[in-house]
């Protein structure tokens, strides 16, 4: 088992993130980019480390960080944070983007995001940063769009529990039914407004989202989803990858019974019971 190296991230407006450095393997061909990892709403980077650690044996130098407001990277009661989703993609990623690039003296990071952290590269304003992004369980996860139980379950969160607990225990309060951390009352009501309609954080522009960058990234954006993913389906995730007009994009669809699993969903990618799915996004972190 490997410990990664234990980072502090200084973001622009000098918030403080915790991030965790794997490098790479000398016994593995290294590998020409690093790799970002960016987490998922609510989720922690110790939810990564199998797969980090792997992909570090693979020959990848990878850096998984908390975003603000999660995990490590909150300070004080939940109640108190003032992160946003936004914040995450205009703050943080470019942060942990920056300072993945000074340790590896590299030009260039890969970005692999699970779910919101696969979302954002259209308002980084470092996105020229960005040689490929590959997008686990990336979509919009547009409300209309969603399958199951969770097409039940979104919008009584988005629009009932989510504006009462902004007022009453001051954050939304997603741990409880096994959703993640408790999000700050930001993160749950911009969460709320970009599943609100299709295009995401497009539902942001002109209110906390000033610019956007989507029409100018070029670059690959892959998106791998399972079939049975509740949240990132097939809709919402071609919802996502509409949004980069001018870059290459592509669809990979998992599914559960190929690979000798009863579910994949929207968060088993990344687990050790599912290590066979791990060489499949491997195969996508090449440039």
């Amino acid at each position: 088992m490997t410990n990664p190296e234990i980072l502090q991230i200084r973001c622009q407006d000098n918030y403080i993130l915790s991030a965790n450095y794997y490098s790479a393997s000398t016994d593995a061909p290294q590998q020409p980019y690093p790799v970002l990892l960016c987490p998922a709403t609510g989720i922690t980077k110790g939810f990564y480390h199998s797969f980090a650690e792997w992909l570090s044996l693979q020959g990848f130098n990878v850096l998984s960080f908390d975003f603000r407001g999660i995990g490590e990277s909150l300070y004080g009661p939940v109640s108190k944070s003032t992160a946003s989703i936004s914040q995450w993609g205009q703050l943080d990623i470019p942060a942990a983007q920056k300072v993945l690039l000074e340790k590896t003296h590299s030009d260039k990071i890969i970005l692999l995001g699970h779910s919101a952290g696969g979302q954002l590269l259209g308002i980084n304003p470092d996105y020229q940063q960005v040689a490929k992004v590959i997008a686990v369980s990336g979509s919009t996860g547009h409300i209309k769009g969603l399958k199951g139980q969770t097409r039940i379950m979104a919008p009584i969160f988005f629009k009932l529990v989510f504006p009462a607990a902004r007022y009453t225990i001051g954050y939304g309060p997603t741990k409880a039914v096994g959703m993640g951390e408790n999000l700050p009352k930001d993160v749950a009501r911009e969460w709320a407004q970009f599943c609100s309609k299709p295009g995401y954080v497009m539902n942001a522009i002109g209110k906390t989202v000033t610019e956007h960058y989507h029409d100018q990234i070029t670059v690959p954006v892959t998106a791998l989803w399972s079939t049975d993913d509740e949240i990132a389906t097939e809709a919402n995730v071609k919802d996502l990858l509409r949004l980069y007009p001018n870059a290459e994009t592509r669809m990979i669809e998992l599914k559960p019974e190929t690979y000798n699993h009863k579910s994949i969903g929207h968060m088993l990618m990344f687990r050790k019971s599912h290590q066979n799915l791990w060489n499949v996004i491997k195969d996508q972190l090449t440039v």
